[in-house]
């Protein structure tokens, strides 16, 4: 991937975030009520000068936090004015200490749940991890936000463990959790290391599932460790 690809995605992440923060304070602020719709996708583009894409991963992130709700044909609609409450609420994305005290929590939490889920996942839930899977790789691939398709993949094995209080505290600490470096190489091991967390989950072995997850969430310790330091390439 180019460096000029590269650059056009840092972009696109930041008129992301620009939209979510307008968005989410209109609807705090009461601009918006419970029940509105939100204008169409089209008016957004215009608003904000920007692509029909963006608006779409803006919307995304407004619906992982519980704020709206997409109805298919009829557009999107307020479903709550209060951010959910979270004791996850003070992570700062843009400041690498929070986001590896963040990891070290998921750390504990995602390797038992890849264990379990190898052990409990039934077909149709095996099945959704593969597709979660798959759609990152296509995101990706695309060159958009990957961290919507990143969440979804981890949810979706919380949710094969058959515990609900994994699936619940992944929704609590939400998207954000799942931070974001728009840089290839970084994006290929993220590929890889899904994809052997996926491998080891369908087989049923446990263990290779625990371990590609303890790999897979070490593995990004060490990258924002890295960036952290300034020598992350």
């Amino acid at each position: 991937m180019t460096t000029a690809t590269l650059t056009v995605r840092r972009a696109r992440g930041g008129l992301v975030k620009r939209i979510i923060g307008e968005l989410r304070g209109a609807i705090l602020a009461g601009q918006y009520a419970v029940g509105d719709k939100l204008p169409s996708q089209a008016e957004l583009a215009e608003r904000y000068q920007v692509s029909r894409t963006v608006v779409r991963e803006a919307i995304a992130g407004l619906q992982a936090d519980g704020l709206v709700e997409p109805h298919q044909g009829a557009g999107v609609f307020v479903t709550s004015r209060l951010a959910p409450a979270s004791p996850f609420g003070a992570l700062d994305v843009a400041r690498v200490s929070s986001i590896l005290e963040t990891l070290e929590l998921r750390a504990a939490v995602e390797v038992e749940a890849a264990g379990l889920a190898a052990l409990r996942r039934s077909p149709a839930q095996e099945e959704a991890i593969v597709a979660a899977h798959k759609a990152l790789v296509s995101q990706i691939a695309d060159g958009g936000s990957s961290i919507r398709t990143d969440f979804e993949f981890h949810r979706a094995i919380a949710a094969a463990t058959n515990n609900r209080r994994f699936v619940e505290l992944l929704d609590l600490m939400g998207a954000s959790a799942i931070p974001e470096i728009m840089r290839q190489g970084y994006l290929d091991m993220i590929i890889e290391e899904h994809r052997a967390i996926a491998y080891a989950i369908s087989a049923g072995d446990e263990a290779a599932a625990r371990e590609a997850m303890r790999v897979h969430v070490r593995g990004s310790q060490r990258r924002y460790r890295q960036l952290l330091h300034g020598d992350l390439t």
